[in-house]
């Protein structure tokens, strides 16, 4: 397999030298772990005490990091990714609403992007997260197997009829819809209800996706075991696989609550994990389709690899390769010029609300051993090969 990531030019194309210059900035920033804590802290202060910091946010690490703060404000981002073959999923990043009015906006959002997706091409995916339709508690205390009050019960009800008027509505326009994972405590619930669609909407094709968080010792098994509930009822699996975003918060919980960790035991277990999570859904590639959600270069040429031997095109519709907007685009503008299905996750929301979201990414870029180190080698030598021309 040809190496091909290294290849800033192809990379950075869309940047202008100001843009570059920002994103260094930023990741620079980003690498000073003291720095980000602090940040992070002054800003949800300056936020939630109304001073105009809105601004700088919105100049800085805002725009490298979303689309907009509508789905308007994106167009212009999709259609410019798309002029060399990057598509987008835009990600409506509003996070932790618990009133019911806020669950039936994203639901309206929802089924607004999934209209985006059927009339646009680089649009080929719509996503929601399962507590933008319903209370982190209420999957919660379903996953431990408590029993609904009976206007907990109403309230689930209204849950699943969100998560189906959506899906219905994926499946009528055949758009294909991502299901974001969460957190471990309440995922049991949202497998649950996202492979309830699965059965009703994957008749012909995965339309309904669920997450695979990786980092999760137990997820090839749960993948095995929905295999053979697909095979028996006659239904196709759709699988976004990531590698997992709330490790700190998973590992304290356990902690605290003293279970053993979901979480595998170093980083290399955890790249095992995922690979053989791809391997496995390649192997059964006639039933499954993967959107594979990784910034990890190996993996990636893994995948590659695994498609060329068992003579799959890059085109095949059945294999995504996606990153964060504003992450990795050595791995996204590269493997779209070699022809491979790419899209870039494209959050967007109010300033305010996208927050919590941009905070993760930046821990994200902190914790993540390397992930900074190679933005910036990355940016340096693009800025380099620029001045040298």
């Amino acid at each position: 397999m040809k190496k091909i990531f290294d290849n800033t030019q192809v990379a950075f194309a869309l940047k202008s030298d100001t843009e570059l210059d920002r994103a260094y900035f930023l990741f620079k920033m980003i690498a000073n772990q003291p720095l980000v804590r602090i940040g992070t802290a002054v800003t949800n202060f300056a936020l939630k005490a109304n001073l105009p910091v809105e601004g700088l946010i919105r100049a800085t690490v805002f725009d490298h990091f979303c689309g907009g703060v509508n789905e308007d404000d994106c167009l212009s981002v999709v259609d410019k990714m798309y002029t060399k073959g990057v598509s987008s999923v835009l990600d409506y990043s509003v996070e932790g609403k618990e009133e019911e009015d806020q669950f039936d906006a994203a639901l309206q959002m929802t089924l607004k992007t999934i209209e985006f997706a059927k009339e646009r091409m680089a649009i080929p995916f719509a996503v929601f997260k399962p507590t933008g339709f319903g209370r982190f508690e209420l999957y919660e205390k379903l996953g431990e197997k408590q029993i609904l009050t009976a206007a907990e019960q109403v309230e689930w009800d209204r849950v699943v009829e969100r998560f189906d008027i959506v899906c219905k509505e994926a499946h009528q326009k055949n758009v294909a819809l991502l299901i974001d994972g969460e957190e471990s405590w309440m995922q049991d619930a949202a497998d649950d209800l996202v492979a309830s669609m699965m059965r009703k909407y994957n008749k012909e094709k995965a339309i309904v996706f669920n997450t695979l968080q990786m980092y999760r010792w137990d997820r090839l098994d749960y993948l095995k075991k929905l295999h053979e509930q697909a095979k028996a009822e006659g239904f196709y699996i759709g699988m976004k696989i990531v590698r997992g975003a709330y490790m700190e918060k998973e590992n304290t919980r356990a902690e605290e609550k003293g279970y053993p960790s979901p979480i595998c035991a170093s980083k290399e277990a955890t790249d095992i994990n995922y690979d053989a999570a791809v391997a496995y859904m390649v192997a059964h590639i006639d039933t499954m389709a993967i959107f594979a959600g990784t910034h990890n270069e190996l993996s990636t040429y893994t995948l590659m690899d695994l498609m060329q031997k068992n003579g799959m095109a890059t085109t095949d519709n059945r294999i995504w390769f996606g990153q964060l907007y504003g992450m990795s685009d050595n791995i996204s503008y590269n493997l779209a010029n070699e022809g491979y299905n790419v899209s870039k996750y494209l959050p967007f929301g109010p300033v305010k609300d996208v927050m919590p979201y941009l905070i993760r990414r930046a821990e994200e870029n902190t914790s993540v051993a390397g992930q900074t180190s190679r933005e910036l080698s990355m940016i340096k030598a693009e800025r380099n090969r620029r001045k040298g021309k």
